[in-house]
């Protein structure tokens, strides 16, 4: 059974539509996109697949582990995780940023991975009387090159998203647990809207070498290949997704 936090829509939508595609029971979590879960449940479902819509603020405590509980119960043991729930916290120059909004981002973007993985570590440890399973985090190709003039606050965040990823693969390996981290670009999803500039997308097209803007599937089909036994292999990393840019 696979978790996928902030899972209502955008990349979170596309990684549970593409898990449940090859059969995997999948936990929409979700906080404020109620209706937009309960759609993807059913189109899974429509579909032949296993998914249940479960609320849940995964910056607190008490909400993440509600939301594992629940998705235990409802689908079986916990084999993966997607740390996908996230928020830039709104744009913001280095000199204008305010803690309201650096706190936000802080929340959504760390807190909520470092609360995730430990419940799911807990869960799937060797150790522990798991059988090992998979996390994969989605960080930012901000996470390389700042944010600079947009998010540095956000793109600050992200790496710290890589940095728990490198160091928590090498941690628990032994626990049978592997971690990985897919870092996306310039992807075509309600992020730029949300903070009041959808044309952003448009503008930056031209500074993306494969000269388009990437799509949730793209994103998707990069998370499937480090849930899936391809990746055996493969932990600590993080690959971009980001058409060179």
């Amino acid at each position: 059974m696979l978790i996928v936090t902030g899972a209502g829509r955008g990349i979170g939508a596309a990684v549970a539509r593409r898990a449940a595609s090859e059969g995997t029971p999948v936990c929409v979590n979700y906080l404020r996109s109620r209706s937009a879960a309960e759609a993807l449940v059913a189109e899974i479902r429509d579909k032949g697949g296993d998914a249940v819509a479960v609320r849940g603020d995964v910056s607190v405590e008490e909400d993440v582990r509600r939301l594992f509980d629940t998705a235990v119960d409802r689908l079986g043991p916990l084999t993966a995780l997607v740390n996908n729930a996230s928020s830039t916290g709104g744009l913001a120059s280095v000199m204008d940023l305010t803690m309201d909004q650096a706190d936000l981002a802080y929340r959504t973007v760390l807190r909520s991975v470092l609360l995730c993985t430990r419940e799911a570590a807990r869960r799937m440890a060797v150790s522990r009387g798991g059988v090992g399973g998979r996390i994969v985090n989605i960080s930012s190709t901000g996470a390389r090159t700042g944010g600079t003039g947009e998010w540095v606050h956000y793109a600050a965040l992200k790496a710290a998203v890589n940095t728990h990823t490198w160091g928590a693969a090498r941690e628990l390996a032994d626990e049978g647990i592997r971690i990985n981290a897919v870092a996306p670009g310039l992807i075509d999803t309600d992020l730029h809207r949300d903070n009041g500039v959808p044309q952003r997308p448009d503008l930056l097209r031209p500074t993306v070498p494969l000269g388009r803007i990437g799509t949730p599937d793209e994103v998707a089909e990069a998370v499937w290949f480090l849930l899936s036994d391809a990746s055996s292999y493969v932990t600590g990393s993080v690959l971009e997704v980001g058409g060179g840019r």
